[in-house]
């Protein structure tokens, strides 16, 4: 079994991030190009250019994700870390190879077109960060701890040559101390004859020649004008001796004589209202770009504050700035899990789009029922449709339909419910803003579901559904019920009916939400509200006790208390446990009653935080949290003991979790794993990082799609490839006609066409005219006519000259069909032989096509 971040599979202790941020891009240099490696700043993903394909390789928590550019799809994952991916470069020497670090202490070198780790580097401390230089074949540069935790420092790591798949490195050379663990804070320049790091309010340089290091400090001060002069970023200009330094102010300073300590210089440019977030030198270092929370790329030309161009509305704050060495592209991550592919020209070109990260998930995990989809907070007032399928974002549904504005100290309009109803034909959300306690700002919508379009479209507006803040809803949606039916649960002591009327004019083809029935409890705040599976009951949870509630007649039939702290959670049984309700309070009691009897069936104590039900079985996952981690326990309310039990899933909290019907069931024999046929169980941590449990490894998650662009992409991408090389063996599914006796008609191969060979042996200055080779062409595709023998070929009737072979064979099955009639009419031996002259006319009558008479 492995748990999984979608869709990339980890061992159950610890899986990949698939909502973690994307770190640091640089590219991978054309191959074509005869030029020198230059000295690599960059950790986190990578970029790969070749003249018939381009990579981009990004770390997910211990996985490193191989992605097309062209088609943005995943082709490989790279799985071999056991704990968190700091860095990854490519090898100088050959470009084929992958350089990747770890929090586990390991280098591996990695073979990206195959998936293959070559080599493991055991260096035995925590690596933060990975740099490689051409000179230097080998060693690498990376970025450990020392005996504190706060202070790192960046060394030399000797990585022997050696047969073997795990080497021992154990040599390294010291060459800064006190730098920044961010692989942000450090760049080499000039093709590595010094590095620059930055931390707090220094920058050092070291000369690897000289074997020096100049230091330069910056006021500290408290005062307005030094308050925030802290170093955010560093980068190097690729042909002089500059660098480029972002700071927490918005400040981008360009270091010049930085060799002395008493000469040096540096110039100010300043558009950023917030810190700098990265910088990043063009290929000829004619521009430099820069990104922060603005969402907004800046390119500074020829390094002047007047000469800038912008490329605005990228979506999230910029944190990663990378540039092709052919200069032709640049690369942006975002906060919100998104990396965007630019053109030289500042237009976006392309854009790879992970689970968003939102600032705090309100509305938990949801399955959309058509699309199967995974619902939850995206962008700030937008839900997001996200694909586990395909590990894609659908789309994003706006629906706060207000401008968001990045502003830390403005308090903004939060989505905080939502649920999907009826099929999926309805959509119901929350929103709310509070200023003060007095100023509460709630607002509920409905959506119906558009055939049309495609998307859901807003029906319903509600302002202020409630006197204080709505703490759950849902939908009762049972098969046979004959109104769609929302109930809201909130903190006023109410919970409402809401059911769906013809809210039309004279033509009756409006429908809208009114509501039909308000409930509460004496005066307690309702926390919860689920319906039971065939929609009859309600169960609403005021604080400490959950009440039951006839949804024909909304009268209320029992109730149950339970003192050990307001009820966290709650959720009925389903098909053959639809008798029981389950309750979780806040004290760590989980509690099944029998509604039969209406008692308590069976308490345990457990510190739950999610309790999600299978649609699809009776089984129901617990996720607990414990001292070391949290705990996941599968069982069914009819049984106390557990079905499964997985200690320590994760080390941190779980939020939310779900399950996700499967299209295809599986067939798991093993009884500790038959809970996941017919579902798959994802849960959401605290960090927002989404994991699942699977069987197959990170490859096999992979669509054979995927395999088959990665393979296609490796030919020769020739104008003789895009007009021949697509042709592939195809066949005809229609039947020509009974003569045929059911053939397919196979179009013939290009590879074995003369006329094709011909065309790709040849060289193209001695080729004749176009239009003599375009006709060639076209009759090497024609298809010959073939008649009702299946044993006989037609031949052109006007051809004089026949292979004497055919001759051969034609009269001897001529011959043996008169033998075989002479025996059996006249009982004869006697073989009447015809003259050559008789023959010629017989062939020539054996080749008319008589087909037509069928037709009659």
């Amino acid at each position: 079994m492995y748990a999984q971040r979608k869709t990339t599979t980890g061992r159950l202790t610890r899986g990949p991030n698939s909502c973690a941020k994307y770190r640091t891009l640089r590219f991978h240099p054309r191959t074509q190009f005869a030029r020198p490696s230059k000295p690599l700043a960059r950790n986190a993903g990578v970029i790969l250019q070749r003249p018939n394909q381009r990579y981009i390789f990004c770390v997910s928590g211990d996985f490193i994700k191989v992605y097309s550019t062209a088609t943005e799809e995943c082709v490989h994952i790279l799985q071999g870390h056991r704990n968190l991916v700091t860095g990854i470069q490519l090898n100088p020497n050959n470009h084929l190879q992958l350089y990747s670090c770890s929090v586990d202490g390991t280098i591996k070198l990695w073979d990206y077109i195959d998936g293959i780790l070559i080599k493991t580097f055991r260096v035995g401390c925590e690596l933060h960060a990975l740099f490689t230089l051409s000179h230097a074949e080998d060693s690498v540069f990376v970025t450990i701890n020392k005996e504190k935790p706060d202070v790192f420092q960046l060394a030399s790591v000797k990585l022997p040559k050696s047969s073997s798949q795990e080497i021992e490195a154990k040599e390294l050379s010291f060459v800064l101390d006190y730098v920044n663990q961010s692989p942000k804070c450090i760049a080499f320049g000039n093709e590595g004859e010094y590095v620059a790091a930055v931390r707090d309010f220094y920058l050092s340089v070291y000369f690897f020649k000289k074997k020096t290091t100049t230091r330069f400090t910056l006021s500290s001060s408290r005062n307005k004008k030094h308050a925030r002069n802290n170093f955010t970023c560093v980068t190097c200009h690729p042909k002089e001796d500059c660098i480029a330094t972002g700071h927490k102010d918005g400040k981008i300073r360009l270091w010049r004589n930085f060799d002395d300590e008493k000469k040096y210089t540096y110039t100010c440019l300043h558009w950023h209202h917030d810190l700098v977030m990265d910088l990043a030198f063009s290929v000829t270092g004619s521009s430099l770009l820069s990104g922060g929370r603005e969402s907004v790329l800046v390119e500074w030309r020829e390094a002047a504050e007047k000469n800038k161009e912008f490329l605005p509305r990228l979506g999230a704050t910029i944190e990663h700035i990378s540039v092709s060495p052919a200069g032709d592209l640049f690369c942006t991550s975002h906060s919100d899990n998104k990396i965007t592919i630019i053109h030289r020209n500042l237009e976006a070109s392309a854009v790879i789009q992970g689970l968003v990260k939102d600032r705090s998930i309100f509305t938990g995990l949801m399955i959309d029922p058509r699309t199967k989809a995974l619902v939850l907070n995206g962008k700030p007032g937008h839900l997001q449709f996200y694909s586990l399928q395909s590990d894609k974002q659908l789309y994003n549904l706006d629906i706060i339909q207000q401008e968001y504005i990045n502003d830390s100290g403005l308090i903004q309009i939060e989505l905080t419910k939502a649920a999907f109803g009826c099929y999926g034909n309805w959509l119901a959300t929350v929103e709310q803003r509070q200023e003060k306690e007095t100023e509460l700002e709630l607002q509920m919508k409905l959506w119906m579901y558009n055939k049309k379009t495609q998307g859901f479209v807003l029906n319903t507006k509600v302002n202020m559904p409630h006197e204080d803040h709505i703490t759950a809803l849902c939908f009762c949606n049972a098969e046979k019920s004959e109104s769609s039916t929302l109930v809201t649960a909130s903190k006023d002591g109410h919970f409402k009916v809401w059911i769906l009327t013809d809210d039309s004019d004279i033509y009756k083809k409006a429908v809208g939400w009114t509501c039909d029935f308000v409930g509460s409890y004496h005066k307690y705040q309702a926390t919860n509200c689920c319906f039971s599976e065939d929609g009859s009951l309600l169960a609403v949870s005021f604080e400490e006790i959950v009440t039951i509630w006839d949804s024909e007649t909304w009268e209320l039939k029992c109730t149950f208390c339970q003192r050990a702290g307001k009820i966290r959670h709650l959720c009925f049984g389903r098909l053959t446990c639809s008798k029981y309700l389950l309750g979780v309070t806040e004290n760590g009691i989980l509690c099944c009653w029998n509604l039969l009897s209406c008692a308590l069936e069976w308490s345990t104590k457990l510190n739950v935080r999610v309790m999600e039900p299978d649609p699809n079985s009776e089984n129901i996952a617990a996720i607990a949290q414990s001292s070391v981690g949290s705990d996941l326990f599968v069982f069914k309310p009819s049984e106390p003991r557990p079905l499964y039990i997985q200690k320590n899933i994760c080390r941190e909290e779980v939020l939310w979790g779900v399950f996700v019907p499967r299209d295809v069931p599986e067939s798991f024999t093993s009884e500790a794993y038959q809970w996941l046929n017919r579902s798959q169980f994802y849960f959401l941590t605290k960090s927002q990082s989404l994991l699942t449990f699977s069987t197959q490894c990170p490859e096999e998650k992979l669509t054979p799609t995927s395999k088959q662009l990665l393979a296609e992409e490796s030919l020769p991408t020739t104008p003789f490839y895009f007009l021949l090389g697509k042709h592939r063996k195809e066949q005809q599914n229609d039947k020509l006609n009974e003569a045929l006796e059911n053939e397919l008609v196979q179009l013939p191969l290009t590879e074995n066409i003369p006329a094709i060979s011909e065309l790709l042996r040849t060289p193209a200055h001695v080729l004749p005219s176009a239009s003599f080779l375009c006709s060639m062409f076209v009759n090497s595709l024609l298809l010959s006519k073939e008649t009702k023998s299946a044993e006989e070929h037609p031949d052109d009737v006007d051809m004089v000259e026949e292979k004497e072979s055919d001759d051969s064979d034609e009269e001897n099955n001529f011959t043996e069909k008169i033998q075989d009639t002479n025996n059996t009419d006249l009982e004869e031996d006697i073989i009447y032989q015809l003259s050559k002259s008789e023959e010629k006319e017989l062939k020539k009558f054996r080749k008319v096509d008589y087909s037509w008479i069928a037709a009659l």
